[in-house]
């Protein structure tokens, strides 16, 4: 069995860019990929301007508590000011760009005005409250790289550009189905020895979330050439294929043998729990995803292994889930495989589910992330582990 580093790595190696380039609306760009640098065209602030509501002035003029100086004009932001007339003071408003001949700018909590005039009775120290011409962004500066997902701060920053409209990656196309006899629809009766598909669920709903567009293809039977079926519509519909079950070594696990036939297998089996009967291949030139059959199994194998692939093939520069350091409220042996362990973040460290059975989905919505417990690692109370908040939505 390959390393989960092994089986990711062996993925990334091969993985490349499915989707080609579009334009879309700013306002649309909530992570989305970027597919060309983002260059500025102008500074931010474009002109020095006020931190706050007060008075500009030079501050060479300051000629003590007790004097005062002319009140010369008023500037509002979004206003064009004159230059400032020596040994006068401008009103100014936060926001508002700061008079030529001006270097200070007081609070007005500091001064004393009267209609016509103003005395500041606190001097502030030489270019107090003045963002300066280009404190933000300089033209000419790289802002955000090819590949960088955008959030809602990047949107912000995009704007400040003047920028409405950027280039992006399309979303990649990910087709799912899910396999077994066994399964019905939420809605429907259940009849003995039948559950409800959750799979379906868990995999369209993380797939959404990180921003691919899904294509549902249903459940197939536990019958080759349905399965067969199945698949052949999956590859012609979309950049990648994920399916959950059949990819075990049962009787009824006809998954592997189908894929075989359209395609290839190029991994099989990963020394990871949950989640060992994990695979990847082609189907029809398609790349594929075979998760298990076991719901938690579904859900940390698609997070760990399947999400940085997709993440590559969309154009996503940063593929990792980065861990932090956490303390551990559990003891747990180690294992030949790597384990991922559902847990809560409590006052006092990491706390584990009660189960860590591959069944057990609650736990996964119980849970904060997983802690990472390396190849025969032994975990003790208190150990600094490494922690895996589940991603934010977007």
């Amino acid at each position: 069995m390959l390393s989960v580093n092994e089986a990711i790595d062996s993925l990334l190696n091969g993985a490349r860019r499915l989707v080609e380039n579009e334009e879309i609306d700013l306002i649309s760009a909530l992570g989305r990929a970027l597919s060309e640098d983002i260059i500025a065209s102008m500074d931010v602030p474009p002109a020095d301007n006020s931190a706050m509501d007060g008075y500009a002035f030079r501050h060479g003029d300051w000629r003590g508590a007790q004097s005062e100086l002319p009140v010369s004009q008023r500037i509002t932001a979004g206003s064009v000011p004159q230059p400032l007339e020596p040994g006068t003071a401008a009103r100014i408003f936060t926001g508002a760009q700061v008079p030529d001949g001006a270097d200070t700018v007081v609070m007005q909590e500091h001064c004393e005005a009267s209609s016509d005039a103003v005395r500041i009775l606190s001097l502030p120290v030489l270019s107090a409250n003045i963002r300066p011409r280009a404190q933000d962004i300089t033209a000419g500066q790289k802002i955000l790289s090819a590949g960088h997902r955008m959030r809602g701060q990047d949107m912000g920053l995009l704007a400040s550009q003047g920028i409405g409209k950027i280039p992006v990656y399309r979303r990649l196309k990910v087709a799912i189905l899910s396999t077994g006899d066994e399964l019905r629809e939420p809605g429907q009766e259940l009849q003995d020895g039948q559950i409800y598909n959750s799979n379906r669920f868990t995999m369209h709903g993380q797939l959404t979330a990180w921003g691919f567009d899904v294509v549902d293809m249903g459940v197939a039977r536990d019958d080759p050439e349905a399965i067969r079926d199945l698949f052949a519509r999956a590859a012609a519909s979309a950049d990648v294929i994920v399916s959950s079950g059949g990819v075990s070594v049962g009787e009824e696990d006809h998954v592997k043998d189908v894929v075989e036939s359209l395609g290839s297998i190029d991994l099989w089996k990963i020394a990871i729990r949950p989640g060992k009967p994990f695979a990847f291949g082609q189907v029809n030139g398609t790349p594929f995803l075979g998760l298990p059959g076991n719901p938690v199994s579904v859900f940390v194998t698609l997070l760990i292994i399947g999400r940085p692939y997709l993440f590559c093939c969309q154009g996503i520069a940063d593929t990792a889930i980065h861990p932090v350091q956490h303390t551990a409220c559990l003891d747990q042996r180690g294992s030949a495989r790597e384990v991922y362990i559902r847990v809560r973040l409590a006052e006092e460290g990491l706390v584990p589910f009660s189960s860590q059975s591959s069944g057990v989905l609650l736990s996964t919505s119980w849970s904060d992330g997983l802690v990472r417990q390396p190849l025969d690692q032994d975990i003790k109370q208190g150990d600094q582990v490494e922690f895996l908040p589940w991603p934010v939505l977007n």
